[in-house]
């Protein structure tokens, strides 16, 4: 574990593990509330002989917290780069997004294209979105998405919001609403624990700073970026949050994509379907590893 500080001075977490000259390294983005402990289950099924490098989001996890005026997702674009010069300056990268991590990825295709271009040998959008976020979200109406909204406002300006470290002191709390959002029919216990202790650690002005870049993200034409890019697209049956009508959106824009739906799960693919997430992230790695190294 160690720590890497971003240009405007944000202090991020950061894990990395596997050997320093492997061919490719593989980059785990997390979600919106949730933090690096959730690509855990995935790379342990990707094993010792892969370098990976899994981090938290600026305001996320054990990252430093910021100022909501830098919660968009154009900075954790700006993050990931400034990260990746840092840490991994050479060499073909796999980046795998889950949700708001999928997001930055796209983000960074659009502000850092020539990264991409050169650099970036394979990419796992993983329960994530294009865009389209603001429209009947969770299922519901215009008029009841309204009404959610409004009720969202007034609980982010109350001071039992700003004024917590974390959104729960006791996690067993919010594992109704959480099974209920984020997770399929018949998580197991690890999935709900892990999942239920990253959201309940998290920081509410974390929660509320993020919620307009997540509304406002659009970056279908940033899918372009990955066209000759080996892409895999991989969505939940039952996932509420970004439903599975997202993924195919991203796959309208992305033909070249392959899709994969996991019967069941919901939104937390990296803890409820681990090992399959972990096998089309290694099929990505062998496949950039071959083509790094086209005589071995």
């Amino acid at each position: 574990m160690s720590t890497f500080t971003t240009p405007d001075g944000v202090a991020l977490h950061v894990e990395e593990s596997g050997p320093a000259d492997a061919a490719v390294t593989v980059v785990m983005a997390h979600g919106w509330t949730l933090d690096a402990r959730t690509w855990e289950p995935v790379a342990r099924r990707l094993g010792p002989d892969v370098r990976m490098i899994r981090y938290d989001h600026r305001g996320h996890g054990r990252s430093a917290a910021v100022d909501p005026a830098t919660m968009t997702i154009d900075q954790l674009a700006d993050d990931l780069a400034a990260l990746l010069a840092d840490r991994v300056p050479r060499g073909p990268l796999v980046l795998a997004g889950h949700s708001m991590g999928g997001m930055t990825i796209m983000a960074l295709a659009d502000r850092h294209p020539a990264l991409v271009a050169d650099r970036v040998a394979g990419v796992a959008l993983v329960a994530t979105a294009s865009g389209g976020l603001a429209e009947r979200a969770f299922g519901l109406s215009p008029a009841g998405l309204e009404r959610v909204r409004a009720a969202e406002v007034r609980l982010y300006r109350s001071r039992r919001w700003t004024g917590r470290d974390h959104l729960s002191a006791v996690p067993a709390l919010l594992t109704p609403g959480i099974r209920w959002l984020l997770l399929g029919t018949h998580p197991d216990r690890d999935a709900v624990r892990l999942t239920t202790r990253a959201i309940a650690e998290c920081r509410p002005v974390t929660v509320s700073g993020f919620r307009a870049t997540l509304d406002a993200h659009e970056r279908d034409a940033a899918l372009a970026a990955f066209a000759s890019i080996p892409t895999v697209v991989l969505a939940g049956e039952r996932d509420r949050l970004t439903p599975l009508r997202a993924s195919r959106r991203i796959v309208r824009g992305l033909p070249t994509a392959e899709l994969t739906i996991f019967p069941g799960a919901g939104h937390m693919l990296p803890v409820e379907r681990a090992a399959g997430t972990a096998e089309r992230i290694t099929s990505l790695v062998a496949a950039a590893t071959r083509q790094a190294n086209p005589a071995a």
